[in-house]
């Protein structure tokens, strides 16, 4: 783990370094000015001596300014470089995210990354910035306090030893028993991220179900449940306070009756006394900012764990060394492919068997219940997955040989879950070609039957989306993202699902335009509408996880029982075909 993050320190190494020895600069001219004010007042006001009391005073003030000096320096480097250092962890977590493949990103949360690169970060700052300063200031400080205290009077030098000894033990009980609730935090700090995300992502559902009430309360939970563990840690870190106000006051009172005794005795001066009493409460204080460091390290300690879990995450799927840069055709092949979505083929397989043949040009319609597989089909042909046995190959060669950037961008995909940013309709739709020109966008629009809504817009190609898509309709939407993925201008296009909130007509519109102006594109539509796929070159109908039949409508109708169903079911005006109902039945028939 500390590997992971040292590594992340790079252009700030040298301000890390230059930290501490500005920081023990500070402490050597801090300890000095007690000793300097022990001369003044022996040397200077008790002896009368005006000259001195003007020296000693100046050299005072000399190493107080050196001291300020020093200090400034090394907050202003210290902050500089655990900024520097928080802002190269956000990144290279953020870098590293972009390299995961669906395989990598199953394995975390969305709100359990954002509060790594958030709450997690900001801990293992903090605690960066506090073991470049203070964790050289409190240990520089208080040995050397000890030393000098030990130079001046050995016997009164006991007092505080005992006192450090006591205060140790006290402590460390402290910051064991608090550590074990700090460890337990951040997890609570994933379920409010991810219960304010969820909110937020699903307002439109929330009120149209009047749900508000009880997305107040879970979040209330959540919130809740990281206040409590906040304040029983906070509850035991507060003990501090005491203890180490009752160790000093003990100290102050034992060394006042003993000094008072050494000082009458003549073994000590009175200036030895006042810079005893400052060695000892820099003593003391230092060992409370350790006592601070040790809990914020292990605050800190289990959020940098979490950080270097993501940054050390490889991603499961990467390019040969020796890729192809060419997709030759759109003509696909899966040969004995079988796929389970855990990488070590344990668990139960979402694709069984599949062997499947599929023509350059072709237009080919896939159709099942849900779950059967469908979309984990198509998501191996542009390798967001790799298969777990067997090989898919598109172009004629194996999509674990091409360089992935070159596959998808030959391998077009129009997800389930439509996705727009914030931006105009222009920016989003360069997403698919940044160099695109207004012309090529706008022939994407018309044949994703986008520009119909598009022209109606009084900005039209300059409107503004809002994040998510907020302002256009799931019609549009799905338009929208059609047309951004034809601006690749792919070999072959995956439309999965793609077209489930537009109107027949307009699904109708757009097949006939997939027909006639990209013939040679490959095109496979997932659907669950038989109108959306009847007019496809072949049908893939699937079930649990193998292909059930592969064929043309006509034929299929002849042939399939289950691709029959499905036909009559919906033609009938009988219902959706994976409703409970109609699972039902055909659960009966069989």
């Amino acid at each position: 783990m500390l590997k992971t993050l040292i590594a992340q320190i790079r252009q700030y190494k040298w301000a890390t370094i230059f930290t501490p020895v500005c920081a023990a600069a500070e402490v050597f001219m801090e300890v000095l000015i007690p000793y300097t004010t022990a001369s003044l007042i022996d040397k200077g006001i008790m002896q009368q001596s005006p000259e001195n009391v003007f020296k000693y005073g100046a050299l005072m003030l000399l190493l107080a300014c050196l001291s300020m000096l020093f200090g400034l320096l090394a907050a202003q480097l210290a902050s500089r470089a655990s900024s520097g250092f928080a802002a190269n962890l956000r990144d290279a977590m953020y870098s590293n995210i972009q390299t995961f493949s669906f395989a990598n990103i199953d394995k975390y949360s969305t709100a359990g990354l954002i509060t790594r690169m958030t709450t997690d970060v900001s801990n293992v700052q903090m605690a960066f910035q506090m073991l470049t300063r203070i964790a050289v200031r409190a240990p520089m400080t208080m040995i050397s306090s000890m030393v000098m205290c030990l130079a001046i009077s050995r016997q009164l030098s006991l007092v505080f030893l005992v006192a450090v000894v006591v205060l140790s033990v006290a402590l460390s009980l402290i910051i064991r028993q608090a550590t074990k609730t700090f460890n337990q935090v951040f997890k609570k700090y994933d379920d409010l991220n991810a219960s304010v995300q969820e909110n937020v992502n699903a307002i439109r559902v929330v009120k149209a179900f009047v749900r508000e009430d009880h997305e107040k309360e879970k979040f209330s939970r959540a919130a809740t449940a990281v206040y409590r563990l906040f304040v029983k840690a906070e509850k035991i870190i507060a003990l501090n306070h005491p203890v180490m106000m009752l160790v000093v006051y003990a100290c102050i009172i034992s060394v006042s009756w003993l000094g008072a005794h050494f000082v009458v005795g003549g073994s000590l001066t009175t200036g030895e006394l006042t810079s005893v009493f400052s060695y000892i409460m820099s003593i003391l204080m230092s060992l409370m900012m350790l006592s601070m460091i040790f809990v914020m390290l292990t605050m800190s300690a289990a959020s940098g764990r979490r950080i270097a879990e993501v940054l050390n995450e490889k991603p499961t799927l990467v390019n040969p060394d020796e890729p192809e840069m060419v997709v030759k055709d759109g003509s696909i092949r899966f040969e004995d492919v079988s796929f389970t979505y855990h990488a070590e083929g344990h668990g139960e397989a979402i694709l069984r068997d599949i062997n499947l043949t599929i023509h350059s040009g072709e237009t080919i319609g896939i159709i099942g219940g849900t779950g059967c597989g469908k979309s984990t089909l198509v998501n191996l042909i542009s390798r967001l997955y790799d298969v777990t046995s067997g090989r898919v190959l598109v172009g004629g060669v194996d999509v674990k040989q091409y360089d992935m950037e070159a596959l998808r961008n030959q391998v077009s995909v129009v997800l389930q879950k439509n996705v727009l940013f914030s931006g105009s309709i222009l920016e989003n739709l360069r997403w698919g070609n940044e160099n695109a020109t207004l012309e090529e966008c706008q022939e994407a629009c018309r044949q994703a039957c986008a520009d119909e809504f598009i022209e109606k817009m009084p900005e039209k190609y300059d409107t503004h989306i809002e994040q998510g898509g907020s302002n256009v309709s799931g019609g549009q939407k799905q338009r929208l993202c059609i047309a951004r993925a034809l601006l690749k201008k792919p070999r072959v296009l995956i439309l999965d699902d793609s077209t489930s909130a537009v109107d027949t007509a307009t699904d109708a519109r757009i097949r006939q335009a997939f027909s006639t102006r990209i013939p040679g594109t490959t095109k496979i539509i997932i659907a669950q509408r038989v109108a959306s796929v009847m007019d496809a070159d072949r049908i893939i109908v699937m079930e649990d996880g193998m292909i059930s039949a592969f064929d043309s409508h006509e034929n299929l109708l002849n042939t399939s029982d289950l691709y029959r169903e499905i036909y009559e079911t919906q033609t009938s005006g009988g219902g959706d075909f994976d409703s409970p109902d109609h699972l039902a039945e055909g659960g009966d028939q069989q």
